[in-house]
């Protein structure tokens, strides 16, 4: 890919690629779980998290998941509304929140998690579990290289604004 310039076309910008897969991947699952429970993608993905590793704060939700606060926030508020999510005051730190699915919630999970699997599999049809193992791998490389962009652009406007202050 370092070879002579090419000339641009959206349809090959591995940006607009990944989008276009994530919208189509991502709609395929997210139309389990909002036709069959009512769930957003930011509610869905809160639960899921709380499925693997409950209890866990708030704070904790948004480093597993790669959502923003405000998303996660509101997620918890619905699904504490709705039943399927308790907050508990932890017993080592009473400033902070533990937030675990209630049996509501775990039931949702025990149905919903067969059905999303499922769909993985029919997006996956077709590779075997190599070529699985290798796109995992390559999209793994991908974000870290995506992540060292950001740090390094992170760092060169942090040094032109000390630089603009000296």
């Amino acid at each position: 890919m370092n070879g002579p310039a090419r000339i641009f076309r959206l349809e090959r910008f591995f940006p607009y690629l990944v989008r276009r897969y994530y919208r189509a991947t991502s709609g395929t699952v997210s139309r389990i779980y909002k036709s069959r429970f009512g769930l957003s993608v930011h509610e869905w993905r809160t639960m899921a998290v709380l499925n693997d590793y409950e209890p866990l704060s708030a704070k904790e939700i948004v480093a597993r998941s790669s959502m923003d606060k405000v998303n996660v926030s509101r997620a918890i508020a619905s699904l504490k509304r709705d039943g399927r999510l308790e907050r508990h005051v932890d017993p080592t730190d009473r400033r902070r929140a533990l937030l675990r699915l209630t049996g509501q919630g775990k039931r949702v999970m025990r149905e919903l998690v067969p059905l999303v699997l499922a769909a993985e599999q029919r997006l996956l049809h077709g590779l075997s579990e190599a070529e699985v193992a290798q796109l995992e791998s390559l999209m793994r490389r991908v974000e870290q290289n995506a992540e060292r962009v950001l740090a390094d652009e992170a760092l060169a406007g942090s040094e032109t604004h000390e630089e603009a202050r000296a």
